[in-house]
């Protein structure tokens, strides 16, 4: 059997089946309507990877209920797994599980600075991307899902925007699901993008002071590395240029379960001396650039804020203008004063299609969105409020990335949602926890079922 597994296609779509250690890996394509309001016209390619684990005999494997892993972004594609660990070890125990790439990341159909010129004008571009929100996500998952499991519901795992989607699924396709599981995924079910940045700036202010408790000596390395930006051109390697703001942008790292210690780590030596004077350390900016850049997920940029867009209204840069309203986040002002330098998470600005080098040819574009108007709604509070599947969802106490009040308002919406509310974990806590994670959740939505 896993001879044969090594050579042949599994299932409808599939094109290929490989072997890692502990797992057999196969390749699924296929074609969905770019507008799935027009079925007849447009189609894209989407693309997922099924994760079988070794030993799994034909008729066994055949009888594996399946796990859709959503990827958080938007604009990121699905982990790429090398053998059986974390989450996905747990979930192999008794699930067949398929990671899908979203359309327009990873192999569906990618939309990026080279890919987004084939569609024509930055218009015809915008228009193009406006099918690639939540909504179009879940019609795709119930074009796939009868291929795969020949019409029975699955599960979903939704991790961050995963979740987002997972309760679009949950709002307008239920009857595709058996249990869905959320992992910082839980949106404001009508919580507008000025709102949810209101919520996060002092987030982000929190989380920035308590790195600094932990490492004191960051504030002044932050301080420095701020004056000498204020003053000095930065080019990254991948051409980004390194603004102070582009800087704060750093504190995106504050959100994960070791991000800290990674900040901490990175700033560790940002300065080296050259005939000109002090100049950021090659290896210090290559790690920015590693963290910074949006060359293969522009999306996270020109996407972001319509994530939140649901009352027709544009989102027209949200975060950048919510930012006046905490002038505690200029950078250059606090470091002139010997203030900490507030540092900044999961924020778009109009300024990042200058600086950020594999945006610029979008610029156009990124205007265009975040002028939209139209947007239509992604949850049904009504349909929510009768929900009959079972739910059950990690919140993380202090949420760089998703507004815990508001998550708990919508675990309070949604009828038979069981909650895990923890500091333990910090937004990845399903890859930071894994099994455990998974146990918990999976232990609350058949406490739901049963």
């Amino acid at each position: 059997m896993q001879q044969a597994m090594d050579t042949a296609p599994a299932g409808p779509g599939a094109t290929a089946t490989v072997r890692q250690p502990g797992v057999f890996l196969t390749d699924h394509h296929f074609d969905v309507p770019l507008d799935h309001k027009a079925p007849g016209g447009e189609r894209i390619r989407l693309y997922g990877r099924e994760v079988v684990a070794a030993g799994t005999s034909d008729a066994e494997r055949e009888r594996l209920p399946w796990l859709l892993y959503l990827q958080g972004g938007p604009g990121f594609g699905a982990d790429r797994p090398v053998g059986r660990s974390g989450w996905l070890d747990r979930a192999l125990d008794e699930y067949r599980v398929f990671l899908l790439d979203q359309r327009g990341t990873g192999r569906s159909t990618p939309a990026t600075r080279q890919t987004l010129p084939l569609r024509g004008t930055p218009e015809q571009q915008a228009d193009y991307l406006a099918h690639f929100r939540a909504d179009s996500i879940v019609r795709d998952c119930e074009l796939i899902r009868p291929r795969l499991t020949g019409g029975r519901p699955w599960t979903v795992l939704g991790q961050s925007f995963g979740g987002f989607c997972a309760v679009s699924y949950l709002s307008y396709a239920p009857e595709g699901l058996d249990t869905v599981l959320l992992t910082g995924g839980l949106p404001g079910l009508a919580t507008s993008a000025d709102e949810v940045y209101r919520a996060a700036y002092p987030r982000m202010e929190r989380k920035t002071l308590a790195h600094y408790d932990r490492y004191p000596g960051d504030a002044d390395t932050v301080r420095r590395v701020v004056r000498h930006l204020a003053a000095h051109d930065e080019v990254l390697p991948d051409g980004t240029r390194l603004t102070p703001e582009a800087f704060q942008q750093l504190g995106i790292l504050l959100g994960s379960c070791d991000g800290s210690h990674r900040l901490h780590y990175l700033l560790e030596d940002p300065f080296v001396e050259t005939p000109s004077g002090p100049r950021l350390a090659d290896a210090f900016a290559e790690q920015a650039a590693a963290v910074l850049s949006r060359a293969g997920s522009p999306l996270f940029t020109l996407l972001h804020e319509s994530i939140y867009a649901q009352d027709g209204r544009a989102t027209a840069w949200a975060a950048h203008r919510v930012r006046d309203e905490f002038p505690r986040f200029d950078a250059v002002g606090a470091a002139a004063e010997d203030r900490p330098v507030l540092l900044t998470g999961e924020t778009v600005h109009p300024w990042m299609l200058e600086t950020h080098a594999a945006l610029r040819p979008l610029r156009r574009t990124a205007e265009l969105l975040a002028t939209r108007t139209g947007w239509g709604p992604l949850y049904d509070a009504e349909r929510l409020a009768r929900n009959t599947v079972p739910v059950a969802a990690a919140i993380y106490h202090d949420d760089l990335y998703v507004d815990t009040a508001h998550a708990l308002a919508t675990a309070r919406a949604i009828r038979g949602l069981r909650t895990w509310v923890t500091d333990e974990f910090e937004h990845d806590g399903v890859r930071a926890g894994g099994r455990r994670v998974m146990d918990r959740l999976l232990a609350l939505a058949r406490d739901e079922a049963a």
